[in-house]
């Protein structure tokens, strides 16, 4: 499959995601095979406000979207199979990219918490057709809290809609030519 590179100057420009569900702030660096991102907590964020009072910590589950969406910027600015691309309009693009398939491996060791600045790189590792595996880890202040390595994949758009796949354009212009001779033809 041929890849087309993207580059944009907003984290929104790579990925679909949108607030509240957006969990990189910043892109630092994308190189071929890693990216680098951060993220800032403010407190306020919708999985920390219940998780825990009065202890208020970043899930687990919110470090490994972290990773995955950092690595949705890589497949998305180096892996994009698409040579127009654009996340305001969700039906635009033929391909969802770096959708997660497969946690292989996750060791949290330590705890985010509000006011923490979260450094996340994320690095490819392999790539069998459009299956990427990645390795990834969080840090905060230079020490990591999440290490892991996990599979994502690019699929069908309509297919992540729960849409079913729509037909060729070749078998929708046959179709078309067959329903315009039919409702024009004499009875």
């Amino acid at each position: 499959m041929q890849y087309y590179e993207h580059k944009f100057d907003q984290v929104e420009g790579y990925l679909h995601h949108r607030p509240p569900y957006l969990h990189i702030g910043k892109i630092n660096s994308i190189e071929q095979k890693k990216v680098t991102t951060e993220t800032t907590l403010s407190g306020d964020e919708f999985f920390i406000v219940g998780h825990f009072p009065g202890a208020p910590i970043l899930p687990g589950a919110m470090m490994q979207e972290m990773t995955t969406q950092s690595a949705g910027v890589l497949i998305a600015a180096k892996y994009n199979p698409m040579k127009e691309y654009n996340t305001e309009n969700p039906f635009f693009n033929e391909y969802a990219l770096g959708v997660l398939v497969k946690v292989k491996h996750a060791r949290y060791r330590g705890f985010a918490r509000p006011g923490d600045t979260l450094t996340t790189v994320v690095t490819l590792v392999e790539k069998v057709g459009e299956m990427f595996e990645f390795e990834g880890s969080v840090s905060v202040a230079g020490k990591t809290v999440l290490q892991n390595r996990f599979q994502l994949t690019n699929i069908l758009s309509t297919v992540l809609q729960g849409k079913p796949k729509t037909e060729s354009k070749a078998e929708s212009k046959t179709e078309s030519k067959t329903e315009s001779k039919a409702t024009t033809s004499p009875k």
